[in-house]
């Protein structure tokens, strides 16, 4: 069972796993750092590392659950490698797979498989995840193979120079581009949603149009901000749910004058239509941005075709 707290000012400042240590207590600071660097232990719902400095009511959120229960083990789960680099694995990820163990989930998760292909990960932090897709986002991840990359990298995302794409298709029209601003924050009435509030976090996204489908569109996405849901929540409150995605679009949305072979089709999409498929950084000897994309998985493209059929 999942807890969470918010950090009190008077603990501002000061490390992550110090200030877990103090708000939960009956567990050593050690203990701590150890549920840090298994991903037991989340800042502001993402992996972070035991010295991250932590912030006037970030929250802080704790699995205690038995610790024989989750598993780091080597197991071949299948996902795609697009580039192996000295210092880095650049990984297309398949929907329907969990990041890491954690509560609610024990073992098969993408660090169990990185573990039996590259067993060297065991010496980097979380098999050297840095940074996470929802369980059903495909798409392009970064995966580090050394301490120092993995620092570099994590120092990146926190200053906002890692460019994120996303393509993500939608329920509704739009015409050009535009930003959406609204800040997000835990939902108020479900711990496992988020909402878009004016009391949240500040949230970033820009928008484009890539296709109209009558009235269904292929947007292309990118975000400045990296909040939990951050797409699915802004796509959400701009009455563009995203096809699939049983979270923030549950009723499954259909368009009006849409056909009848195309209504099953769109209802019976079994996950949020959503995919990362660029990611661009500065490399840290050339100082060149680099850029990888991860093409479409076959089950979106499949979408589409349907779609465009009935234009």
């Amino acid at each position: 069972m999942e807890i969470i707290k918010k950090v009190p000012e008077e603990l501002s400042g000061m490390r992550l796993d110090k200030v877990s240590s103090i708000i939960f207590e009956g567990f050593s600071r050690t203990q701590h750092k150890k549920w840090i660097i298994e991903g037991r232990i989340l800042l502001n719902n993402e992996l972070a590392s035991p010295k991250d400095t932590v912030l006037i009511n970030d929250e802080i959120e704790i699995n205690p659950i038995a610790e024989t229960k989750i598993s780091w083990e080597p197991e071949n789960i299948e996902f795609e490698v697009l580039k192996e680099e000295e210092n880095y694995l650049i990984i297309n990820k398949p929907s329907n797979l969990v990041m890491h163990p954690g509560a609610g989930c024990f073992e098969g998760t993408l660090a169990n498989g990185l573990l039996y292909r590259f067993p060297e990960l065991k010496k980097i932090a979380r098999a050297g995840i840095v940074h996470r897709l929802d369980k059903d986002t495909s798409g392009i991840l970064l995966v580090a193979r050394t301490e120092k990359f993995r620092n570099y990298f994590v120092n990146l995302l926190q200053e906002r120079k890692v460019k994120k794409n996303y393509k993500a298709i939608v329920v509704g029209k739009i015409i050009g581009s535009f930003e959406i601003t609204d800040p997000i924050g835990r939902d108020k009435n479900n711990r496992t949603k988020m909402s878009a509030r004016p009391d949240g976090k500040e949230a970033h996204s820009f928008v484009k149009l890539e296709e109209n489908y009558k009235n269904y569109s292929l947007l292309n996405i990118s975000i400045k901000t990296g909040r939990t849901h951050q797409i699915r929540v802004h796509l959400s409150c701009k009455k563009l749910p995203i096809i699939g995605d049983k979270t923030y679009n549950p009723s499954k949305n259909i368009s009006r004058d849409t056909p009848e072979d195309l209504i099953d089709v769109i209802k019976d999409f079994p996950r949020q239509a959503l995919h990362s498929y660029q990611l661009a950084f500065e490399d840290p000897d050339t100082k060149e941005t680099i850029s990888y994309c991860a093409p479409m998985h076959k089950d979106m493209q499949s979408l589409i075709n349907k779609l465009k059929k009935h234009i």
